[in-house]
């Protein structure tokens, strides 16, 4: 939504009104929301590995998000973390929401880490960590994010949606009693307004609420608590200790995601090395593709691409030789991709997300001529993800075991056992990542999982092949040339486990490229095929194409099948577990988390 301005401060054209007080938002945020929750006070209670949930309708500039942070850091006790869940139809552009948090230069370090993250944004629901304190921002009607977070989850509400008068949606009966379905026993909420209506539906909600002096030129405001009583309000702590099986990018992503949260993490890989079998590729694209449709597993590859972005932003810096951010093509190279980029062009995206392209300005993105138009993804590029696996086990936390094939993985009055040839480890939970190996092991005997050999081909670049500035995808890929050598592939066989590097998969990756870019395929020339450099590797995929991941028992955990979404989709798979393993907010809607659910699909 674009910004306009009015005396100095931030207006909403579309709802006539303004962003905060003109008196002092920074002030406003303090009493109405900050002093009103009494968290400074809740916040310093906390223990170590316990966790604090804030709602909030309204996400606007994020000054409100952005003052709860400070204090969060200024009062909570370390091993502490907090969730902020936000809810936003408008977000504002990042130019907007640059000049409106200018306004506060006492929060700049904070803005910044801020805007570095609203620039990966996507619709739908993202998740970004800053330290200790998450942020999931639902980008999307609030009527519809709101039934999808979790129950009995949220400590203290910040009802900040435009006047009531003015924006009725936002206050209505049905978000009222979804964020009462949220709420935890004794949540706290607290808003700006004193309208009668507001107040009568917040006590049909099931909240205790009172007026309270107001901030400003607004005499009056409403603050209570959720005074309905919960069976189930446990305390959220975090577990000590965790195994996780398999060091591969998902596996990675999910010590690191535990790493990051207090525990103390033993990684287990049966090689000698990190990224030893799929996730060992020397290149491997960001391929984010999606239909408009919206299904669980589309919503979860877009969530999953804007958290991508961002994990790498921290991890790997796009130098061009670890990861490049040269943007990615998905060409409309057939008649099922021309049908599925015109439904999706039937919806507004935004610009830095992914825009609609001709042939012609194809062609000028690519640096050489493209015979077909498609979709063009400014943040898509490329990854060495045995470099990523690096990054992300370099953790105080996180112990490395090279050359521990687990045999038994066994539950323990106290957790999980995982045992091989003379030795054994034992933690509170346990995370298994290891592919389709994971059938070996008899909780996962009877998951439906399925190898898929895929074979990568290294090219050597030529000079006309060289001009190729982006990723461009069709069925298959090409990677731009790094170090004198484009990747390209990559080739699909279920139920082949293995690994020979194969002339005839060469051709077939040739033969691809001809058919969605044919003047690339022209510029690499007659390669010797028998002498060509390659890799293969065994993928994991179950049925749908759907990742497993979440909860398979008491805590017993998995991230499987990610197939060939891994670089996008394991990190987010990984916030998914952890959250789930220390009693935390989940980054996902609900309904995309049954659809990832293990226990539904065994």
């Amino acid at each position: 939504m674009t910004l306009a301005w009015q005396d100095g401060l931030p207006f909403s054209s579309r709802f006539g009104d303004v962003y905060f007080s003109a008196d002092s938002g920074l002030e406003e945020t303090e009493h109405v929301f900050l002093q009103a929750n009494r968290l400074a006070e809740r916040f310093a209670a906390l223990s170590a590995g316990e966790s604090f949930a804030v709602g909030e309708t309204g996400f606007g500039t994020g000054l409100n998000f952005l003052c709860t942070l400070r204090l969060f850091e200024r009062t909570a006790p370390p091993g502490a973390s907090l969730d902020f869940f936000s809810v936003e139809r408008f977000p504002l552009k990042d130019d907007d929401l640059r000049a409106a948090l200018a306004l506060w230069p006492e929060l700049a370090a904070d803005a910044e880490a801020l805007l570095a993250r609203w620039r990966r944004r996507v619709p739908g629901w993202n998740r970004w960590s800053f330290g200790r304190v998450r942020l999931t921002l639902a980008i999307t009607d609030i009527a519809e994010a709101l039934p999808q977070l979790q129950e009995n989850a949220v400590d203290a509400w910040f009802l900040d949606g435009f006047t009531p008068a003015k924006n009725p949606e936002m206050w209505s009966e049905q978000v009222l009693a979804a964020i009462a379905r949220a709420s935890r026993a004794g949540a706290t909420i607290s808003t700006y307004t004193s309208a009668g209506w507001v107040r009568r539906g917040l006590l049909q909600a099931g909240f205790d609420v009172a007026r309270a002096p107001g901030f400003g030129f607004k005499r009056e405001m409403l603050r209570g608590h959720f005074s309905v009583h919960r069976t189930d309000n446990r305390k959220r702590c975090t577990p000590r200790t965790a195994l996780v099986v398999g060091g591969g990018i998902s596996g990675c992503a999910a010590a690191h995601a535990l790493a990051q949260r207090g525990v103390q993490v033993t990684l287990l890989e049966r090689a000698p090395r990190l990224a030893s079998a799929a996730s060992g590729n020397p290149r491997g694209i960001l391929h984010a593709r999606f239909g408009a449709g919206m299904n669980a597993l589309h919503s979860f590859v877009l969530a999953s691409y804007g958290h991508a972005l961002a994990m790498l932003d921290e991890s790997l810096p796009a130098d061009g030789e670890l990861r490049a951010e040269c943007g990615l093509l998905q060409l409309e190279c057939n008649e099922a991709e021309r049908k599925r980029i015109a439904r999706l062009a039937g919806i507004e995206w935004p610009a830095h997300l992914m825009q609609f392209v001709d042939a012609d300005a194809a062609s000028r993105l690519a640096g050489m001529a493209m015979a077909h138009g498609g979709l063009w993804f400014p943040g898509g590029g490329w990854v060495v993800p045995p470099a990523l696996c690096e990054r992300l086990a370099d953790h105080a936390l996180i112990e490395r075991r090279f050359d521990y094939r687990v045999e038994t993985l066994t539950q323990t009055d106290t957790g999980w056992r995982a045992a091989g040839q003379d030795w054994a480890v034992e933690a509170e939970v346990a995370v298994v990542c290891c592919a389709h190996s994971a059938l070996a092991l008899e909780p996962f005997a009877q998951f439906p999982l399925t190898p898929v050999r895929g074979q990568v081909s290294l090219l050597p670049a030529t000079d006309a092949s060289s001009k190729l500035q982006t990723v461009v995808c069709g069925d298959g890929y090409c990677a731009p040339a790094a170090g004198g050598v484009h990747v390209i592939g990559a080739t699909h066989a279920f139920g082949d486990e293995s690994r020979d590097v194969r002339s005839a998969d060469h051709e077939d990756n040739l033969a691809k490229l001809a058919s969605f870019a044919p003047s690339l395929r022209e510029a690499l020339g007659e390669p010797d095929i028998e002498r060509l450099d390659g890799r293969a590797s065994v993928r994991c995929s179950a049925p749908g194409a759907t990742p497993l991941v979440g909860d398979v028992q008491r805590g017993l955990y998995c991230s499987l099948a990610h197939g060939t979404r891994g670089l996008l989709t394991a990190g987010l798979a990984a916030e998914t577990i952890a959250a789930q393993a220390c009693g935390q907010l989940p980054p996902l809607p609900a309904a995309v988390l049954s659809a990832l659910s293990p226990r539904a699909r065994v």
